[in-house]
């Protein structure tokens, strides 16, 4: 390989080091490949520049808290790697940045000790200007997930087959349902409007506390909308007038066809068009309007 190509490939960071991804290696005894021991965040790109940066920083600390899972970077250091990581690779073409952080390698126990050495990884990803704004469909389905969904951990398994579900049914995502109430998209949060109220579960261990979800709250509240966080039967959801998904890399979608059936009109509703028009122009202002 010439030395030109040599230095187009993508750049990511690993343990300390930005190196071409093709260099990238991490050993077989490493807890996050032998356990799924480690967390990880997702941090949208917008014209090159990160998304609410702060606020997934934090909760970044958050999860590696909840999983007493140290690591050797301050958050001043995170900052620093992601602009490093935006400046060594095209920022501009950047949907997203992922970071990732194990407790280590070692030996094949279960119970870990005191002394190890995480392995942190992150790295630029490709995307972004992909548009729900038609809507997108979704399925209903039980959560079999684990009950620290609070905390955003790499053993995504349960997810991925929840996302394959909806995928072979010809929907985007799979709404689910715990005792009777949503919890959150299998890979989103969910918001419903019924009866001129917007309401999203509320913050607990059976949901991921959403970056995304809480801009969209604070933004409805800012618009003058009537919005709350309480819990949503799955009745509710079925008698729904709006369903929203929001994400890091997706935004705000419409959700216009539930387990093969319209939502409402099937077609985007009227708050959701208000939600969406305040998200764009926050995410080009950064401010809310």
């Amino acid at each position: 390989m010439s030395r030109r190509a040599h230095e187009t490939l993508p750049v990511v960071y690993l343990n300390g080091a930005f190196i071409p991804l093709r260099e990238a290696r991490v050993s077989v005894l490493d807890r996050g490949f032998l356990f799924g021991d480690g967390v990880y965040e997702v941090i949208p790109v917008f014209a090159g520049k990160t998304f609410r940066e702060d606020e997934h920083l934090r909760r970044l600390q958050r999860s590696l808290r909840a999983v007493s899972l140290r690591t050797s970077l301050s958050t001043a250091d995170w900052h620093a790697v992601l602009q490093t990581l935006l400046e060594k690779n095209r920022a501009a073409e950047a949907g997203a940045i992922y970071l990732q952080a194990t407790r280590g390698a070692g030996a094949r126990e279960h119970v870990y000790g005191d002394e190890y050495e995480a392995t942190v990884f992150a790295m630029c990803k490709a995307g972004g200007g992909k548009s729900y704004a038609a809507g997108v469909k979704a399925i209903t389905h039980e959560d079999t997930r684990w009950q620290r969904c609070d905390i955003k951990a790499i053993t995504l398994l349960p997810n991925v087959l929840l996302r394959q579900k909806a995928s072979q049914a010809g929907a985007l995502e799979a709404i689910l349902l715990r005792d009777g109430h949503v919890t959150e998209g299998a890979a989103s949060n969910v918001f419903v409007a019924r009866d001129g109220v917007i309401a999203t579960p509320p913050k607990d261990g059976a949901m991921l506390p959403g970056v995304t979800r809480d801009l969209v709250l604070e933004l409805a509240r800012q618009a003058g909308l009537p919005c709350r966080e309480a819990t949503v039967s799955a009745a509710a959801l079925a008698a729904a007038e709006e369903i929203w998904l929001t994400g890091a890399t997706m935004g705000v979608a419409p959700v216009i066809e539930l387990d093969g059936k319209p939502v409402a009109d099937g077609k985007p509703g009227p708050y959701w068009r208000r939600i969406a028009a305040a998200y764009d122009e926050f995410r080009r202002g950064g401010v809310i309007p």
